[in-house]
């Protein structure tokens, strides 16, 4: 599903400059532990998160994904958003609380991206 598609049928709220609207997206992780995504998420995923801090933007940048949902109606530290639009990361934000938002991607066809293993 392309990332446009995505952004218009939740209705999210664009906090960076768009960056990759025809990017096709490969699935989706959900996690607020920088360490779970780091070793589970995939290149492409959309990262839905409740942080909103200059680290996501550098994991996201390093992980090449195609954007982050600062979701819950978290605010996104200013210095974050700034840091994304020089590295060219798509950053947007929804009330949503983060179980809606995996839900309504669910129902469009985007499947998780990784479980960690649990030991």
């Amino acid at each position: 599903m392309l990332l446009s598609q995505i952004v218009k049928e939740l209705t999210l709220d664009q906090l960076t400059d768009f960056h990759g609207a025809e990017r096709t997206v490969g699935g989706v992780y959900v996690a607020d532990l920088i360490s779970l995504v780091m070793a589970n998420a995939k290149q492409d995923d959309l990262w839905l998160t409740h942080q909103g801090h200059q680290n996501i933007v550098a994991l996201a940048s390093l992980l090449r994904l195609s954007c982050v949902v600062i979701g819950g109606g978290m605010r996104c530290q200013e210095e974050t958003i700034r840091k994304a639009n020089e590295e060219k990361i798509s950053l947007f934000g929804s009330t949503l609380p983060i179980y809606e938002l995996a839900g309504r991607l669910y129902v469009c066809g985007l499947q998780p991206s990784a479980y960690a293993e649990m030991d």
